[in-house]
């Protein structure tokens, strides 16, 4: 299904018509009832026309004409699949799928999952996964790969038992690399001084993603009993700071509560520009939360100039001044000029006792300075507090062209949708 319909941008300070179209990608036929959310979507640098995305709990989708049409299959693995899907492709245009994995009962979760395609369709050869610790649970992982070597990074937490209030458990940071495009990763290494617990909520450590410094640096963010913090490696993750910098306190925590939402975290988003535009080598950190109240989220930025040592203010991402709920943010740079793409649930156009919910893109072309956004979804929807609804959106962008990433729901249905947003 496409649905074609016609907004009003700012941009350069002018009014522009810029049309985008909404467009289903195909559902993957799975027994699991909660498909199709928590989606990842990434764009093929060496052709913009070829997209990939997954979805809860084992969706492969791609598109080879910009995400006019789609097809999606079923992804397998003899370790089991067991969703969080993130999708990347490095420089050479090698696209990478990582998802959690599901040996066996006893080995449930145990290790981060790798899966490597050199094309599109989806013919992913070679399975690597980082090395499991006994039956530890290894969760929630975010990826970045470098521009220049193509070596890969990944960041995720660590339960000694998932879902444990036994105060001996604990939650971790671990890392890790790949220097051969994928094949084989790294010890995972804990780079948290500071834990949680285990019961997957503020006081859990999560949401770890790393970003890379215009100089190879490395850079970690997470939240968790401390708020949001930050973790750096100036030797490509041999050594780390003794202990994680403190950077924002989260009012309320990163497990927020938002009406009709079975849950909606506001774990942030770490991405850094490694353009060759005057914002080169600064950090964003992305994330929402309810500082101006439970009846108010928000969707904020924090930047920095100078390696992580010193942080903007929060700055509002969304430009609403409504009593009302932007959430489930997610943030890309465009590593052509710098611009930053943003996407995010949003309700400041309906009373707060209703819950329809709508989809925005906000861009920056100024570092983070100012933002214009606009609704991308065709029309708004109805959640239902009763049903997993995943935790997250997801967005890409290469050289102009922007492809968000979202779930709707529809009579309890979910179904996972994009918008067409081509800025050339």
């Amino acid at each position: 299904m496409r649905i074609l319909f016609i907004f009003l941008l700012g941009i350069s300070g002018l009014n522009a018509q810029i049309s985008t179209v909404n467009v289903q990608i195909p559902p993957v036929n799975a027994r699991y009832p909660y498909n199709e959310c928590e989606p990842a979507i990434a764009i093929n640098p060496t052709n913009t026309n070829y997209l990939a995305a997954g979805s809860v709990l084992q969706g492969y989708h791609y598109s080879k004409d910009g995400g006019k049409t789609w097809t999606s299959k079923k992804l397998t693995s003899k370790y089991g699949v067991y969703g969080d899907p993130v999708l990347t492709f490095d420089q050479s245009g090698r696209l990478y799928y990582f998802h959690l994995a599901d040996v066996s009962e006893e080995q449930h979760l145990d290790r981060i999952v790798c899966q490597v395609s050199d094309k599109i369709e989806g013919a992913f050869a070679v399975e690597s996964y980082t090395k499991p610790n006994g039956t530890k649970v290894q969760d929630k992982h975010w990826v970045v790969v470098h521009p220049k070597t193509n070596v890969v990074y990944m960041t995720w937490t660590q339960f000694d038992k998932y879902d444990s209030p036994n105060p001996l458990d604990s939650s971790f940071i671990m890392f890790s690399k790949s220097t051969n495009r994928g094949i084989s990763w790294s010890q995972p290494k804990r780079i948290s001084k500071y834990g949680g617990d285990c019961l997957d909520g503020d006081m859990t450590v999560e949401g770890a993603v790393p970003a890379l410094g215009a100089n190879g640096e490395i850079y970690v963010t997470w939240a968790g009993p401390k708020g949001l913090v930050m973790q750096k490696s100036l030797d490509d993750g041999n050594t780390w700071l003794p202990e994680e910098k403190y950077v924002e306190y989260q009012p309320e925590g990163w497990d927020i509560k938002v009406p009709g939402f079975y849950r909606a975290n506001g774990l942030p988003f770490l991405v850094s520009d490694m353009s060759n535009g005057p914002n080169r080598g600064t950090l964003y950190l992305n994330w929402s939360d309810q500082r101006n109240g439970n009846d108010n989220t928000d969707v904020w930025l924090m930047k920095s100039a100078d390696g992580g040592n010193t942080w903007s203010k929060p700055i509002k991402v969304n430009q609403d001044g409504t009593r009302s709920h932007q959430f489930m943010t997610s943030i890309a740079v465009d590593q052509t000029n710098g611009d930053l793409h943003l996407v995010f649930y949003d309700r400041h156009k309906y009373k707060s006792s209703n819950n329809q919910t709508d989809v925005v893109w906000s861009m920056s072309k100024d570092g983070g300075n100012t933002f214009t956004q606009q609704t991308i979804s065709e029309k708004s929807f109805l959640p239902d507090d009763k049903v997993f609804f995943g935790d997250y959106l997801g967005i890409a962008a290469v050289n102009g062209r922007i492809r968000p990433i979202w779930p709707r729901m529809d009579n309890g249905k979910i179904t996972l949708w994009t918008a067409l947003i081509d800025l050339k």
